[in-house]
């Protein structure tokens, strides 16, 4: 199965100690270098980014669809532009991408995507987490990641964990 991501789940995931969720979910990710350089070479010394570079299993590849890559960041940054680039040109069966552009540009060439609270349910459903709740409350509160109010209660609600 090839998955390639951008660097807004790597980040927020490593940034909570759960980055092994994303391994024991898919095996093995591909990165594109924009990705790389930004978790791991600008982020140096931020959380996760040690954590990134030692995973065996997240592999770097570079794009060759540079044409592509420069219309993308006209509305994308260099991260999801090659990650989009990047699934494309290796027919990736999942694209990890929270941003909404992103993912709006993903669904237009037809791409599979999913962002983090996907990854938390289908972690749920393959019985790699017993619950989403401490792990999703765990991002909005100390990784920063943004998820509205009403976006957090609706999958709640819809894992049964309302009362949990």
């Amino acid at each position: 199965m090839s998955i390639v991501s951008n660097s807004s789940v790597l980040i927020n995931l490593s940034r909570i100690g759960k980055l092994d969720l994303l391994h024991q979910l898919y095996g093995e990710l591909i990165v594109p270098e924009a990705v790389w350089k930004e978790v791991v070479v600008e982020g140096e010394g931020q959380a996760g980014a040690d954590a990134i570079k030692r995973a065996s299993w997240i592999t770097m590849l570079n794009v060759t669809n540079k044409e592509l890559v420069q219309a993308l960041q006209q509305d994308l940054d260099s991260g999801e532009s090659e990650a989009i680039a990047l699934a494309l040109e290796i027919k990736a069966e999942l694209l990890l991408m929270d941003e909404h552009m992103g993912r709006e540009t993903a669904r237009y060439f037809g791409l599979h995507y999913t962002g983090l609270i996907g990854i938390l349910i289908e972690a749920k459903h393959k019985r790699i987490i017993r619950a989403v709740k401490p792990i999703l409350t765990t991002l909005r509160d100390i990784a920063g990641f943004h998820v509205s109010n009403a976006l957090y209660l609706r999958v709640l609600q819809d894992e049964g964990e309302m009362e949990s």
